[in-house]
């Protein structure tokens, strides 16, 4: 009897490691298989002219109640008076359903994540400056997963609203307001697009503090000449481009670094072997490291959708010879950490301190080198 039960624990071990391997193997193709939709693309056409005129078209700018972007967390300290910038914010993917390639802008489960993404995000904008997010009708997560023609279609359908919010956005505030851009993951991926099309070389770029298009890879060979812009070389730079992709360790970034490689930049040249630009969140500088003791603060959600609190001491930061930020040991500051020890949900929460501190050091030193000398 004793026998047979060690023969019975046997297979069962046996049967855990077979499991284990098959999904190590197959977990792209079951992820496909669960979120990749299997309808025909939708086309959809522009958004009526004039639609972000109307204040519901945007989850955060001034006088929204409950304006996700204004989160300030428990105990926070009172800061300054806010500078003229203004920021435009692209949130990520929160639509994550395969019933469609773009999700609505009606969606409340996407609208719902969409809001938590920005409190947990693009508060980190709100000290310096006033914030937009715009509502757009985002590919669905699905469409990052495959190279179906639909991905290509869903993508180009939320750029062009985004697109359109930018230029409504630039309308709307000051004429003369210093800008900054910043989003994440594929509100960076249209950001990158939006500096090529509606800013390179025009007088908008004259106002761009910095562009913090932070969770989506950046080609410095093939992408940064097409935005018009430098990588933010140190932490006064203006300008310039942050980004980076966060992992803690052992790092396992194959997928991220395999979709990289192989993609076209936007200069319509394939990536290649090229390492990511990565900049060090705690330092403001491309590339190095900094200790645990350079983090100012990580902001920890709570489980109140609209509060957080500030926790020190969550991760160190390092740029690695592949363009990827490790923060050493995986710290304990959430449940969404995905495959490979990928932080992707976190990049800004790690270092929300940090980037704030970070967007009014860049704000200062352009409202300095734009002043106007006094006679």
């Amino acid at each position: 009897m004793a026998r047979k039960f060690l023969y019975l624990i046997a297979v069962l071990v046996v049967l855990v490691i077979v499991a284990l391997a098959a999904l190590r193997l197959w977990s792209l193709e079951l992820t496909r298989f669960a979120f990749v939709p299997r309808t025909g693309f939708e086309q959809k056409g522009p958004l009526p002219d004039g639609a972000y005129k109307a204040p519901g078209m945007w989850f955060s700018r001034p006088g929204i109640a409950n304006d996700p972007a204004q989160l300030r967390p428990q105990g926070m300290k009172a800061e300054g008076d806010r500078s003229r910038a203004v920021v435009f914010f692209v949130h990520p993917t929160s639509y994550l359903a395969r019933d469609h390639w773009n999700g609505s802008l009606e969606d409340a489960d996407a609208n719902r994540r969409a809001a938590s993404f920005i409190r947990a995000m693009g508060s980190a904008f709100n000290g310096a400056a006033q914030v937009w997010a715009p509502r757009y009708r985002q590919a669905t997560f699905g469409a990052f997963l495959t190279d179906k023609p639909e991905s290509a279609q869903a993508l180009a359908v939320a750029y062009q609203d985004v697109k359109a919010a930018f230029a409504s956005f630039l309308q709307q505030v000051p004429a003369d307001a210093p800008i900054i851009l910043a989003g994440h993951s594929q509100g960076s991926l249209h950001l990158i697009h939006l500096l090529r099309d509606s800013v390179k070389g025009t007088p908008v770029q004259q106002r761009l503090i910095a562009a913090y298009a932070i969770g989506w890879p950046i080609s410095a060979r093939h992408d940064l000449p097409a935005m018009g812009l430098p990588a933010c070389a140190g932490p006064e730079d203006t300008g310039c481009a942050i980004s980076w992709e966060t992992f803690a360790e052992p790092a396992e970034p194959a997928l991220v670094l395999d979709a990289f490689h192989g993609r076209t930049g936007l200069d319509g040249q394939r990536v290649g072997n090229e390492a990511p630009l990565c900049t060090n969140p705690l330092t403001g500088r491309m590339g190095g490291s900094a200790p645990i003791a350079a983090n100012l603060g990580t902001l920890q959600m709570d489980e109140d959708p609209t509060g957080g609190k500030l926790i020190s001491g969550a991760a160190p930061a390092r740029c690695d010879e592949r363009g990827l930020l490790l923060i050493g040991d995986p710290p304990s500051v959430g449940p969404y950490v995905l495959p490979g020890n990928n932080y992707h949900v976190y990049d800004i929460p790690l270092f929300w301190m940090n980037l704030r501190a970070d967007v009014a050091r860049r704000t200062a030193a352009w409202e300095k080198s734009h002043s106007v000398p006094t006679p």
